[in-house]
């Protein structure tokens, strides 16, 4: 896949009349800074392909997909407020090449709901967060994968602390019914991803 064509694609169709090629050296080189073991350029990739399969069911999808461009472009595992400042770098960062203030508000709003603090309301807002979230229903080894790089981005934090902290998080996810919102994640991963989450919470709950 070639990222950089893509970027200035998406940019182009979203109404750039300026150069996007800065933009697109600094997003990408935000993706592979080396405190992301999970959520690098590798995620960033993933997110892209998910949302290529994925039919748009009312949502506008270059808006979702510069919503996932952006989602975690502001990624410190030791800050807060990381999907704040990812939403007012994809409004600053569209608006810099030309893209309307409009459309620069509607993708920071999106990258604001991947904090996932509750389900989304709008096509839009389901596509995105589905897509972020399609890894708690992968395979089970891709998925305890995905929660071993988790655990390295927070190798600072006290076990016990980590612990209870993660099985709260991963239950609040599990409490959700559904946890998918739009039809083609909700079919492909709804039940692995309750099965994961399960299995999880019992690894990081011991009896």
């Amino acid at each position: 896949m070639n990222l950089a064509a893509r970027f200035a694609t998406l940019l182009r169709r979203l109404g750039a009349t300026n150069p996007v090629d800065a933009l697109f050296h600094e997003v990408a080189a935000a993706w592979a800074e080396p405190q992301r073991a999970y959520h690098g350029t590798t995620h960033l990739l993933d997110c892209l392909e998910q949302v290529d399969a994925a039919p748009g069911e009312g949502a506008d999808r270059r808006i979702v997909e510069a919503a996932l461009w952006f989602h975690d472009a502001v990624y410190d595992p030791r800050a807060t407020g990381n999907e704040a400042r990812s939403a007012a770098w994809a409004s600053r960062g569209l608006g810099a090449t030309g893209v309307p203030a409009a459309v620069g508000a509607e993708v920071a709003r999106l990258v604001l709901l991947t904090r996932h603090t509750a389900p989304a309301g709008d096509p839009a807002g389901r596509l995105t967060c589905d897509v972020d979230l399609s890894i708690l229903g992968r395979e089970p080894d891709e998925f305890f994968e995905f929660e071993r790089r988790i655990r390295a981005e927070y190798a600072w934090v006290p076990e016990a602390t980590y612990c209870a902290v993660r099985a709260d998080i991963l239950g609040g996810f599990l409490r959700r019914s559904p946890l998918f919102l739009t039809n083609r994640f909700r079919r492909k991963y709804e039940a692995a991803a309750h099965r994961n989450l399960e299995a999880a919470i019992a690894r990081l709950r011991p009896r």
